[in-house]
């Protein structure tokens, strides 16, 4: 896949880009409504508890921490893993990939490297848009809905959030990326050249792709917090 060869290389970059496009700005909608129906709903929740807790901090642990990384992979999961998966299945049932690989192409490199580089990129950057939505919108939707007095609720999240939190967040982003992409073009380059088998695994990609990420979240918050 990470062979540095010139053919095929405008190829792969319009895939990137597409891939780019469907995972991340097409998303965009969908993660901003969820960031901002999770973080007015839990900025409510924390908001009653200020006199017990630290708002901010509870905050940032709540939804920068754990949350924002894992919601934000469980849309992909939703809309690319999904497609990812039925797409590659299709190809293989339907002998493209035997064509690819009859014109000498990699179908590895021309197929895997541009929706792993797509997938990653686009987890990284709605994760960063999920946690700024659900902050900020969350904020102003407690602020205007209700008149719970939250104080200066933004300047306690600048003190509370730290470097390891955000460091945190682009590791989690890069192996939810990678994790996601992995298992579904696995998935789709094994289906069997039988179309009911598609179903079958997209089914399985998209729990074993939640699974995983499940599993490198808490990993990852245990590593660097405990």
């Amino acid at each position: 896949m990470f062979q540095r060869t010139t053919e095929g290389r405008l190829l792969i970059r319009r895939a990137v880009l597409e891939q780019v496009y469907f995972t991340a700005v097409q998303a965009l909608p969908t993660v901003i409504l969820f960031a901002l129906i999770t973080g007015s709903m839990l900025i409510f929740q924390f908001a009653k508890m200020t006199g017990q807790y630290d708002l901010g901090k509870t905050a940032v642990l709540i939804l920068v921490r754990e949350i924002g990384p894992i919601m934000t992979a469980i849309l992909v999961i939703l809309r690319s893993a999904t497609a990812v998966t039925i797409e590659i299945s299709y190809m293989n049932v339907l002998h493209e990939i035997e064509a690819i690989e009859m014109t000498g192409i990699d179908p590895f490199r021309i197929l895997g490297l541009p929706r792993l580089i797509g997938i990653t990129s686009a987890i990284l950057f709605l994760f960063i848009v999920f946690d700024i939505a659900a902050i900020l919108g969350g904020y102003a939707m407690v602020w205007i809905v209700t008149d719970i007095p939250i104080g200066n609720f933004l300047w306690q999240i600048a003190k509370a959030i730290s470097v390891s939190d955000i460091a945190v967040g682009i590791v989690k982003a890069l192996l939810f990326g990678i994790t996601i992409t992995v298992t579904s073009l696995y998935h789709g380059f094994e289906a069997i050249k039988q179309m009911p088998t598609v179903p079958i695994k997209t089914s399985r990609a998209a729990v074993e792709c939640y699974f995983f990420c499940l599993l490198f979240n808490v990993w990852t918050s245990l590593l660097f917090y405990l």
